[in-house]
């Protein structure tokens, strides 16, 4: 799930997306201040917006953008979201763009610049991600966009193939990150090692000083 609110752009609104949508015409219901979008045939759920919120949850002293919701904040929308007749629950999740590890690689079989990556991001199982970053190797520390993470450009990263080979998720490069001073060229951000440990949130605080003269400085 991503929460976002923007009162300048968009009024007193929380948008919360679960899913990318499909080609077709979604089913809209609105009850009281909720409105959920589901798909038609198999009524999953893709987006919940809820007017009215910014002062109950204290969205409207922060930066437009993205929200990181705790546990409070996702109580008072699950009781906004139980009042208006609906059946949903909204969980607070920690942000999704996480640091990780390439562990394995190896040659995408109908492509001769893309490699399929298997990446510990801390959980038990491996992602697998495709990535067509020139620099790309074993061993190097990374930032993952998993899948569900919002880009600072607010590209929003679902789960997906490339040419046939299913990718959950993305290996950033910093330039996608908006990380000042960043090469303005492809290639993963490969982190020091002593940034962070693997299945830490990336911190775009400590990540401010990372690039001198566009490369990175282990002295950040």
């Amino acid at each position: 799930m991503i929460a976002v609110y923007n009162q300048a752009a968009e009024g007193d609104i929380l948008m919360l997306t679960f899913a990318p949508a499909s080609t077709g015409t979604p089913a809209v219901e609105t009850k009281k201040n909720v409105t959920v979008v589901k798909e038609p045939e198999s009524e999953d759920l893709l987006a919940v917006n809820i007017q009215g919120m910014g002062q109950a949850l204290g969205l409207d002293k922060l930066p437009a953008g993205q929200v990181f919701l705790s546990d409070e904040q996702a109580k008072v929308i699950n009781q906004a979201i139980e009042t208006a007749g609906f059946d949903i629950t909204v969980v607070a999740e920690k942000p999704k763009l996480v640091i990780g590890v390439v562990e394995e690689m190896t040659e995408h079989p109908d492509s001769d610049h893309l490699h399929v990556t298997k990446v510990d991001v801390g959980e038990a199982d491996r992602l697998q991600i495709v990535s067509g970053s020139p620099n790309m190797t074993t061993g190097i520390k990374v930032v993952v966009a998993k899948p569900g993470a919002m880009m600072p450009s607010g590209e929003i990263i679902w789960p997906g193939a490339l040419r046939g080979v299913p990718s959950a998720g993305m290996i950033s490069s910093g330039r996608e990150l908006k990380i000042p001073g960043a090469p303005d060229k492809p290639g993963a951000l490969v982190l020091p090692d002593d940034f962070g440990q693997v299945g830490e949130v990336f911190s775009f605080e400590k990540a401010k000083n990372l690039y001198k003269d566009g490369r990175i400085d282990t002295n950040y």
